[in-house]
């Protein structure tokens, strides 16, 4: 993890770039170039991306996963997911493979994409982060182990003069110890989209929600794991980076560790025993906001007192 800047593999050039009317030919020229060089017929591994909204964002995404690192055949599987702005255009432009997902939400755009895959293995990425060169190869040396299904890895924000990495590191570490202790009975809460791969055969079992509702990666990651183990991908070299926009829903990063602290506090009791089986495709999800979290957690107390 770096504790004050961020990785240097990172296109800086093309990170700075804010609108998708500054993009230049050549970006998309040099992409391309690179892809025509990796990008297998018969792939082992389809690397799926649901984008929606993202004109800019996925060709960040694609520039580094064209730069991986690695001899295994893959493919990209790109699909839209209903986009308005120009982000069919930005995936139109790139020699990756692309699908056209009319219902809202990231469990029908994956579950589009992994139909239509050609890999054995399948690695979910998100069109808004970057993914460093080894990252193929270490998720998929873990997935390859007997009897695991599912792998999941790290990540962390990029930085920028507003976010400064050191307070980043810092809230990441948390994230990492908690995801530690979540690894033992509950590793499918640690399943997210950002880095995360599957037998496919195993996902088409299982199958994505289809309908707009955030979980959908550690949902299918649950139903999975009738078929085998979920591990931890926990090499630096594996470690994605994203941009903190997720965490300005929160306000500030502040508010965004208090607003988990209240989650973790609702789960921790739940962490050391399994979850039993449930339908994943109509269950809820905990609240988001701090006042909502803070209510459960005090009626969850209010019930043990009784």
């Amino acid at each position: 993890m770096k504790y004050f800047k961020n990785p240097e593999w990172i296109n800086k050039t093309l990170l700075q770039i804010k609108n998708y009317d500054s993009l230049q030919e050549d970006i998309f020229n040099d992409i391309n170039y690179r892809l025509d060089g990796i990008i297998s017929k018969k792939p082992e591994v389809s690397v799926i991306i649901s984008a929606w909204n993202e004109e800019v964002n996925i060709i960040r995404c694609i520039d580094s996963l064209s730069k991986l690192e690695t001899s295994i055949p893959f493919e990209i599987i790109v699909v839209n997911n209903n986009s308005t702005d120009r982000t069919d255009k930005s995936i139109k432009k790139l020699h990756v493979n692309n699908f056209f997902q009319p219902i809202q939400g990231c469990g029908p755009a994956r579950q589009l994409g992994q139909e239509q895959a050609q890999g054995k293995y399948i690695l979910l990425a998100d069109a808004d982060c970057l993914y460093p060169p080894k990252w193929l190869d270490l998720m998929l040396e873990q997935l390859k182990k007997d009897q695991v299904v599912c792998v999941y890895g790290r990540y962390s924000f990029l930085a920028d003069s507003k976010w400064l990495r050191l307070k980043l590191s810092i809230y990441e570490r948390m994230k990492d110890l908690m995801a530690e202790i979540r690894a033992w009975k509950r590793p499918y809460l640690n399943a997210y989209g950002i880095s995360m791969g599957y037998l496919r055969e195993a996902g088409l079992k299982a199958g994505y929600i289809q309908h707009n509702t955030w979980g959908d990666d550690g949902r299918i990651a649950f139903d999975m794991m009738e078929y085998g183990k979920i591990r931890q991908v926990k090499s630096a070299e594996a470690r994605v980076w994203t941009g903190y926009r997720s965490l300005l829903r929160d306000g500030s990063i502040t508010n965004a560790f208090i607003t988990r602290v209240f989650k973790e506090l609702l789960r921790l009791g739940d962490y050391f025993k399994k979850k039993k089986d449930h339908d994943t495709h109509k269950s809820a999800n905990l609240p988001h906001s701090i006042d909502e979290n803070f209510q459960l957690l005090k009626n969850k107390f209010k019930r043990r007192k009784k």
